[in-house]
């Protein structure tokens, strides 16, 4: 069985990584889909790959190298990246003292330890033309033939600080096809290209041995660039996917991070790598069923990944030039005392400062004339270079992991200061997961060009560093760190809601803090530290298998002089399955045979026919050749749309069918269909009772079909706005069940088109002329749009109010000119706002009409049939301005600017000293004034709603009750003015109630006592300016 993912890009991607789940259609993508026996017989396959599978090992190197633009770097490439050659005795002694050493002769080393080039005769024969590893070098590294694939990383094969490199906007391929070839006539007989990618400097390439290439399968490549202006290739990775034996999945990522030493440039550092991780994407891969994912990988989702280059990374909060010192107390060593090299850093060792060491991590003076030196030495193992290393010793043999003389030490003391383990440490990069063998080199930057180990003498001296790494990741490294992120994320909302629960005593504290049981509380699968190794570690691949990884080698070439970097490489051991092509043809038969077999023998057996139906609108943009499943193109808000599938008994016995609960990710609804997805049959059901939340089934005898109709619906206001946002996709899988049969997997997908409902007045007011959809997947809060404010207040809110109050009084005129019997719906002082009519599709229809013309800014007259009545319209358009209301973020009052207004109100509630209404409002709106797009908006409602009552109940009385001159009014006439005014009172006082909660938002978390009180204070500051608005009409 394959393990399961922690983690899936969606539900889709989380089927197709299933191999055979749901097979490839190379039909015509209009035609229907059918998902048949094949299916099965892919999941039958996959289930005994342990039959057609065979382990195998292989070596795999990973070399990088900063060849700085230099000509003739080139010509090395062959003895130190594939003979292995060019290392130090004395400067890589840890991977010399664990190598089996020869010469190509297959001498030992004893026989021609005076056949070596001395490190002075080398760095003088560099100006001959030829490679400038030594003279009958050995060989300590495997290579040649003994390794299967070769996988290397370069950087700066042009000038990348060169602004006409660095503003290329294209990568020139002439510089790489040089190396491509430099490596390729290196690399023994047979070797085949099977990845590369260039990014102007950047150039990965990978070759594999004749036996292991034909194992090469999704290869897939890509580059980033984080340069200039974040995007430029100066800097950036070029990245590869390989698939290795069809079960295990393999990244290698070449980079080339910002340089400097300042703290902005580490953070530059930390960001391009971010970049790297968040831009990288790669094709989707074919499973073992030959079926391809629906959607591709990113970096995490393999199950091994090497990422090296130049990182950049410095030693932090030490003088350079004090570890160049330092350091080259140790690379002096390597030339005799007459040696131009030897002379150089005894110079500059011989200057005015005294020789230097490492104290308690801070650098110190030596005296070599103390006598106390040797004993402080002895008394302080954190004392790193003593005197002691000025002159030679024959004494006795001492470990180097316990010298403080050796270099090994010297490299310790300096590793604590190396800014990218502390990065890794503060999970500010390469945190999840990564790791690194052990660091037994010298820094790999920066020489002198053609020196073994004279770091920079050139006027900057820069301090020298370990900017050349080789990082690598395993699946289960990356699932340890995944699965310690969930528990302390969950630690910390259980100790929230302990908190939010008052659980915060002293003692109750010391109860929770000190529950600890070191013998289980203390194991965890990952280790903040576990970014320093080179064991065997056995891992559970994507596909299921278990595959073991082993770092043999980690080092760099000291030898290599024609670049100012060291090249570096590691070695790395992979014992990993492969599928054998003839065994799985073997068992794909033998399974053909027995599903036959167990189909004939009476195992139901239906057929899924999916109809790809086309809109009249162009959905062309959405339509996938390769999506399989259920594509319901553009999905509009509050519009539903419907598509059908068709389930037929094509077996000899009946099948009982039903959707069961669908696999969904942590704090997504659960269920047989996601909330926004009905299901319905065209028969009913086999269950006996009306449980909505019982399973459905339907039996289907031999012949038989059944219909299902799959409506997609977006009205959920919270919905449409995570929609809105990108926070959430209209994306999912049903899966069908056949009783005593198997399961289908039926994906579905839409497209979300953007709506202007869902959001807030902030963003409205910066929507472009032409509506949100005229944005193109941009946002209207985006960085690149926050300061153009196109509008006072939002034009949904103009449009709406304003085609209300014309239809006011064209609905009444007419109502008038019919002559109808019936009492007018206004009689209802909720109208028309609340109407008491049941909804019909009309209605529905004209309002998705009116909500489409705000989307996309079109007039209403181009989209709302003008067939339809002016009350019809007018009721469609109220009931559109309360859902608009209802759905915004936070509100035409905020709950910001109402606990102000409520502030006031409160204050002068006890004072018991009451404004005049005029003032009362006067105060209102200074607060209000504060936001002038929430000013206006609150305005134009309140304005519209006092229009609206006038027409409905006039405030000029002589239409009703007419009168004469200044006589004095009879009993009918004052009646008929008392009733007037009762009415106009009523119906102020309920569009109060209906506005109340969905103009003002409130702060959250009140009492109900207090939300009550609230309630009462927003219809009264809604019936203020609503009756003011009334009588200055």
């Amino acid at each position: 069985m394959a393990a399961a993912s922690e983690g899936r890009a969606s539900p889709t991607s989380q089927v197709r990584a299933t191999p055979g789940a749901y097979p490839s259609n190379p039909s015509d993508a209009g035609a229907p889909t059918i998902v048949s026996t094949q299916l099965s017989l892919s999941q039958a396959v996959y289930q005994r790959r342990s039959e057609f599978t065979r382990s195998y090992t292989v070596k795999v190197k990973v070399g990088t190298w900063n060849v700085a633009s230099l000509s003739g770097t080139e010509e090395d490439i062959g003895a130190w990246f594939v003979e292995g050659k060019g290392l130090s005795e004395s400067l890589n002694g840890a991977a010399v003292g664990k190598s089996s050493r020869s010469t190509e002769d297959g001498r030992d080393q004893s026989e021609i330890t005076a056949d070596v080039e001395s490190p002075t005769s080398q760095q003088n024969g560099r100006s001959k033309d030829h490679e400038t590893p030594h003279t009958n070098d050995l060989t300590y590294l495997p290579g040649g033939k003994d390794i299967g694939l070769y996988v290397l990383g370069l950087q700066e094969i042009v000038d990348v600080s060169s602004p006409t490199e660095a503003l290329r906007p294209y990568t020139d391929p002439h510089p790489a096809k040089k190396w491509k070839r430099a490596v390729a006539e290196a690399l023994p007989e047979g070797y085949r290209l099977v990845a590369e990618q260039q990014l102007i400097g950047l150039f990965l390439v990978i070759y594999a041995s004749p036996a292991l290439a034909p194992q090469i399968s999704s290869v897939s490549t890509t580059s980033v660039g984080t340069g200039l202006m974040g995007k430029m290739g100066n800097k950036g990775a070029v990245t590869a996917r390989i698939v290795l034996g069809e079960t295990t999945r393999m990244v290698f990522i070449d980079s080339h991070l910002s340089a400097g030493v300042e703290k902005g440039n580490l953070e530059r550092r930390n960001w391009d790598a971010s970049q790297i991780v968040k831009n990288t994407k790669f094709d989707p891969v074919f499973d073992g069923s030959g079926v391809m994912e629906e959607f591709g990988e990113s970096i995490g989702d393999e199950d091994f990944a090497f990422w090296f280059g130049d990182l950049n990374y410095r030693l932090e909060s030490l003088p350079g030039d004090d570890v160049r010192r330092l350091l080259m107390l140790h690379t002096r060593k390597e030339f005799g005392r007459e040696q131009k090299s030897r002379k150089s850093i005894d110079s500059e060792l011989d200057s005015p400062r005294s020789p230097v060491a490492i104290r308690d991590g801070h650098f110190v003076d030596v005296d070599p004339d103390d006598d106390t030196s040797s004993a402080s030495t002895n008394a302080d193992s954190s004392l790193v270079a003593p005197p002691s290393l000025l002159e030679s010793s024959d004494g006795g043999h001492i470990e180097p992991a316990i010298d403080p003389t050796s270099l090994q030490a010297t490299l310790s003391s300096l590793l604590p200061h190396d800014e990218l383990h502390a990065q890794m440490r503060g999970r500010k990069a390469f945190y999840d997961g990564w790791r690194e063998g052990p660091i037994d080199f010298l820094p790999t930057y920066k020489y002198d060009v053609g020196s073994v180990g004279v770091f920079d003498s050139s006027e900057k001296r820069r301090g020298p560093s370990w900017c050349d790494r080789i990082l690598y990741r395993t699946r289960k490294d990356k699932l340890a760190f995944d699965k310690m992120v969930r528990e302390e994320n969950e630690a910390k909302r259980a100790e929230e809601q302990m908190r939010a629960r008052g659980i915060d005593k002293e003692a109750e504290e010391e109860a929770v803090l000190f529950d600890y049981d070191p013998e289980t509380d203390a194991d965890n699968d990952y280790q903040e530290d576990d970014h320093v190794g080179d064991g065997a570690e056995l891992v559970e691949t994507k596909a299921g298998f278990e595959d073991v990884l082993h770092l043999d080698y980690y080092t760099s070439h000291q030898r290599v002089l024609s670049s100012d970097h060291k090249p570096l490489d590691a070695v790395f051991t992979l014992t990993y399955n492969a599928v054998d092509p003839e065994l799985k043809a073997k068992v794909h038969q033998e399974v053909a045979r027995e599903l036959d077999k167990a189909e004939n023998e009476g195992r139901p057996v239906v057929t899924v026919v999916i109809d790809h139906h086309h809109d009249h609108e162009d959905d062309s943009a959405v339509d996938s050749p390769r999506f399989e499943g259920i594509n319901y193109g553009h999905i509009k808000y509050n519009h539903p749309k419907t598509r059908n599938i068709t389930i037929a008994n094509t077996g000899r016995v009946p099948a009982t069918v039903g959707f069961i609960d669908r696999p969904v990710d942590i704090g997504q609804p659960s269920g047989v269909a996601p909330p926004w997805l009905a299901i319905r049959f065209d028969r009913a059901s086999d269950n006996h009772n009306n449980n909505p939340g019982s399973a459905r089934q339907y039996t289907l005898e031999p012949g038989d079909a059944t219909n299902v109709e799959l409506t997609v619906l977006v009205s959920d206001t919270k919905r449409v706005q995570q929609l809105n946002e990108g926070q959430q996709k209209l994306e999912d899988v049903l899966v069908l069940r056949i009783e005593n049969g198997r399961d289908y997997f039926l994906p579905l997908r839409g497209v979300w088109l953007q709506s202007s409902f869902g959001r807030s007045i902030d963003k409205l007011i910066r929507i472009p002329e032409g509506g949100i959809r005229k944005l193109q997947h941009q946002r209207p809060d985006d960085s690149n749009h926050s300061g153009e404010v196109r509008w006072s207040a939002p034009r949904e809110i103009f449009r709406l109010t304003e085609a209300i109050e014309e239809l006011v009084e064209r609905s009444i005129a007419e109502w008038g000119m019919r002559g109808e019997d019936a009492s007018p719906p206004w009689n209802d002082s909720s109208w028309p706002f609340i109407a008491q009519a049941i909804r019909s599709n009309q209605h529905e229809l004209l309002k998705a009409r009116m909500q489409e013309a705000l989307d996309t800014d079109q007039p209403f007259r181009d989209l709302v049939p003008l067939e339809a009545s002016a009350l019809q319209r007018l009721e469609a358009f109220a009931d559109t301005l309360m859902t608009f209301l209802e759905s915004l973020e936070d509100g035409v009052i905020t709950a910001n600017l109402w606990s102000q207004v409520e502030s006031g109100l409160l204050d002068r509630e006890k004072s018991k000293q009451p404004l005049r209404p005029e003032e009362e409002r006067m105060q209102i709106l200074e607060i209000l004034s504060s936001s002038p797009p929430h000013n206006i908006s609150f305005t134009l409602i309140t304005f519209m709603l006092s229009r609206v009552a006038n027409e409905l109940t006039p405030a000029d009385s002589t239409a009703e009750v007419p009168t004469t001159g200044n006589a004095p009014q009879s009993p009918k006439e004052r009646n008929g003015r008392n009733q007037l005014s009762t009415r106009r009172s009523e119906v102020v006082a309920s569009y109060a109630a209906i506005f109340a909660h969905v103009i003002i938002r409130s702060p959250e978390g009140l009492k109900d006592k207090e939300r009550k009180a609230s309630e009462v204070r927003k219809k009264h500051v809604i019936e203020l300016f609503v009756r003011a608005s009334s009588e200055g009409s």
